[in-house]
């Protein structure tokens, strides 16, 4: 049904999907830029367009009361802002315990506002062993879809230079709130706890 759903959207979408095929492991898919609620729809139009088994992370708000049960079936998953590191490992957790699934992630965070992206999506790629999918949203031309799937290095300087290179003509929903593609950790380099 939400492949229906999903092919019937693209169809009289004025986005054109523009992608490289899914996935065929488990992987951390980045929805960037971030930069509209309108973001959201478009990369559950993608995953579902593509066949992929994915979870995505959102904040508790949006899953009280009637929303909760359709944003879990969704495959939402409740983030407490209070304790972003317990978010992060209970996900790695999950993994490692053989729950296959993608994991969307926008790394922003927000819809603007902010200097750098959080940290969580490369802690979880690297302590759970996954590749991390470029997923992208391009207003310039109408275009979204998923880009590369890079295997992080733990050099973190060298994997944001890649990701940078991939998301530096990518202007997202609302340009204006778009977020340079850079780590808290690529300008202080002491580990960080924030997901």
């Amino acid at each position: 049904m939400l492949r229906l759903i999903a092919r019937i959207y693209w169809a009289f979408s004025r986005w054109t999907l523009v992608t490289e095929p899914a996935p065929a492991r488990p992987t951390v898919v980045l929805g960037a830029p971030h930069t509209s609620n309108w973001d959201f729809v478009l990369m559950l139009g993608i995953a579902w367009r593509l066949k992929m088994r994915f979870r995505w992370l959102g904040k508790e708000s949006l899953f009280r009361g009637w929303r909760g049960p359709i944003m879990r079936a969704i495959g939402g998953i409740p983030v407490d802002r209070s304790n972003p590191a317990g978010v992060v490992d209970a996900l790695v957790s999950r993994i490692r315990n053989g729950d296959v699934f993608g994991l969307v992630v926008t790394p922003e965070g927000t819809r603007g506002g902010v200097a750098h992206w959080k940290s969580g999506f490369y802690r979880i790629a690297r302590e759970a062993g996954l590749p991390v999918t470029l997923g992208y949203v391009d207003r310039t031309t109408m275009t979204t879809g998923l880009g590369p799937t890079l295997s992080l290095t733990g050099n973190v300087g060298a994997d944001m230079d890649a990701i940078r290179a991939f998301y530096a003509d990518k202007s997202g929903m609302r340009p204006a709130l778009r977020v340079e593609p850079r780590l808290r950790e690529e300008d202080d380099p002491r580990p960080a706890a924030s997901a």
